[in-house]
């Protein structure tokens, strides 16, 4: 995970968090143009994110209900001020782009396969976002109707999903949509840089903020996806759909979760 020190800006932050950040060392971790991360390195590491105001009370509502199943990082504090803030103690380990669980891709896939049929076999009762399947969906039509879409997000090079035009892609959501269920806990984003491990064993989740009850094959995608562009071949889609099992697997839905996501 990116860690890059800086000098900390005290005012850039609230008195609230003062106390915390006084004598720590401070990293910046962001990833997204869309909200910073810092980590504090005090105790056992803590993340303070920052975002629009009202940006991150779903991702906070998540998170708890994820650490409530032992899946995610402790909520400490949640602020709405001028923008929103999140505080969450550190997860232990690295993340799954950490050189030394790149460099074992058998061990990788295996390894995220098991964690992920642990989170699909997770109890969703209770779950803060009941419902993720119609909310995906209906974000996807309302980008179609505004024009927001991306058709490079699935370049020729990291994907076998490809749209030749934004009408192709609506095509098939309009048509097909409906295939996707809403009966199982997902990530909703489950890419490499989302799964911690601590030694190859599994230590938590991180950014659940298009988590849900919603359809496992959002997660099957994103991960075969993510396999792919992090080891830079496709060489280990198959032992990962293998250890996770064939059988709760239909590819055929993994177009159908492309064109979505084209309008993400």
């Amino acid at each position: 995970m990116k860690r890059q020190p800086i000098q900390p800006n005290m005012s850039r932050f609230p008195s609230r968090f003062h106390p915390l950040l006084e004598g720590a060392a401070l990293y910046d971790s962001s990833c997204s143009p869309n909200a910073r991360v810092w980590f504090i390195d005090r105790d056992d590491g803590y993340y303070l994110k920052a975002a629009p105001k009202g940006s991150l009370q779903k991702e906070g509502d998540l998170t708890r209900f994820f650490y409530s199943k032992g899946l995610g990082a402790e909520v400490l504090d949640y602020a709405c001020l001028e923008e929103d803030w999140l505080l969450t103690r550190r997860i232990p380990g690295e993340d799954c782009i950490f050189p030394a669980y790149l460099d074992d891709p058998k061990r990788l896939c295996d390894t995220l396969a098991e964690a992920l049929w642990m989170l699909h076999s997770t109890d969703p009762s209770g779950c803060p976002i009941p419902n993720r399947t119609a909310d995906y969906l209906a974000a996807a039509e309302r980008n179609y109707r505004a024009g927001h879409y991306d058709l490079h997000l699935f370049s020729p090079r990291w994907s076998r999903w490809q749209f030749s035009s934004p009408e192709e892609a609506w095509q098939v959501v309009e048509s097909c949509g409906r295939l996707l269920k809403a009966d199982t806990l997902i990530h909703g984003d489950y890419c490499l840089p989302n799964i911690m491990l601590d030694n190859w064993t599994f230590s938590g989740f991180l950014d659940f903020d298009t988590g849900g009850v919603g359809d496992r094959h959002v997660d099957l995608f994103w991960a075969t996806w993510s396999l792919q562009f992090n080891l830079h071949t496709d060489a280990w889609r198959d032992r990962f759909l293998d250890a996770y099992g064939r059988s709760q697997v239909e590819e055929d839905l993994f177009r159908v979760i492309a064109a979505v996501e084209i309008f993400g």
